[in-house]
């Protein structure tokens, strides 16, 4: 089951309450306050993995809660802190707060770590209160409480290669030829519902990813045939190729469908329009003359590759394998992934909280 949207709840764990405590040994007549530290609360952390295609594991369980740390012992014992809850994403998960739309993380890639809820500070145990005015304190500070969420998780497919068309324009069959994905292929519109991954193998054991996005329609960019969801897939795609089928019954014909593609994808995100592409006709054991020449005359004029290809017989597969994957390492060259990011962040507001409570003494 292909899932890209879910909403969960996530709580991080308590801190532990400090400890009020005095040290009472024979011979020790003057022990004074020994009470430990209440332990820091578990934090709930987002971890991007590779292995997970979908948001399925996510879908009927909602909340996530981290454990709360322990309280602090006498002799000075620190309590136990929190064990971190992780909860795996797939890479390429967008994180938005759901109660303000606001953006908080984009988990791009393999075991990339962000904490969504940091656990509350333990509190102080006696010891720490203790001055040469008050040596036997006999109040300990309680710990924080942790921090709730509710975050909205959507999922954008990291793929190099998007192939974008019209229904029934042979996405799904060129990915099922190039790569060993297999979708639904069937001869009636809207046959791929989800979107589809596949990885391609080309050269001396080079692989490239390549998702079939489900049939665009007019006006996909404003939700008509859920092609905003759709259209969100292509965002993270280093290339895109469009496929238009070049048959006589095509419906629209090449010179309606190729620019209304290239419109869909502008109006939805503006960034797309700098994404490198080329044009490919499919079906071409079945083609019309006419419908080929003008798929042919639209890459021409936009000044983008051209290919023609036939799942049926092979015809072209080749070529277009070889291109899709030398364009796909020159842009991989030209655009190093960045270092990945550690889940060690700093809560900003867990110290100025601690102090708010509790005073500058904290």
């Amino acid at each position: 089951m292909f899932v890209d949207q879910v909403t969960i709840q996530v709580q991080s764990g308590h801190g532990g309450a400090g400890c009020v405590s005095f040290r009472r040994e024979k011979y020790v007549p003057k022990g004074g306050p020994d009470g430990g530290d209440g332990g820091r609360g578990g934090d709930v952390v987002l971890v991007a993995d590779a292995g997970l295609s979908t948001l399925a594991e996510l879908r009927y369980r909602k909340h996530y809660d981290a454990d709360n740390g322990a309280p602090g012992q006498g002799a000075g014992k620190s309590g136990r802190s929190g064990q971190v809850r992780e909860v795996r994403v797939p890479a390429g998960t967008v994180v938005w707060d759901a109660e303000s739309g606001e953006v908080l993380r984009d988990l791009t890639r393999d075991g990339e770590r962000w904490v969504a809820a940091h656990g509350g500070r333990g509190g102080l145990g006696n010891r720490h209160f203790a001055t040469p005015t008050r040596q036997a304190p006999r109040h300990a500070q309680p710990g924080l409480p942790g921090s709730a969420r509710t975050l909205r998780l959507e999922l954008k497919l990291l793929a190099d290669v998007a192939l974008v068309g019209f229904p029934n324009a042979g996405k799904s069959t060129l990915i099922a030829r190039i790569s060993a994905a297999r979708p639904k292929v069937a001869d009636y519109p809207f046959t791929t519902l989800v979107p589809n991954l596949g990885v391609v193998t080309w050269g001396d054991f080079r692989s490239f990813v390549v998702a079939d996005i489900p049939g665009l329609i007019e006006g996909a960019h404003l939700g008509r045939g859920l092609g905003d969801r759709f259209l969100r897939h292509t965002e993270r795609s280093r290339y895109l190729c469009l496929l238009a089928d070049v048959t006589a019954v095509a419906e629209p014909p090449p010179d309606v469908a190729l620019p209304a593609l290239r419109r869909e994808l502008m109006a939805y995100d503006e960034r797309l329009a700098a994404r490198e592409w080329c044009v490919t006709a499919t079906k071409m054991d079945a083609a019309d003359p006419d419908a080929r020449a003008a798929a042919e005359a639209f890459a021409k004029e936009q000044g983008v590759p051209f290919f023609e290809v036939s799942a049926a017989t092979g015809q072209g597969i080749e070529a277009l394998v070889y291109h899709l994957g030398r364009t796909v390492d020159a842009l991989k060259a030209a655009a190093p992934e960045s270092a990945e990011s550690s889940a060690d962040e700093a809560d900003p507001e867990k110290d100025d909280r601690y102090r708010e409570i509790w005073g500058e003494e904290a």
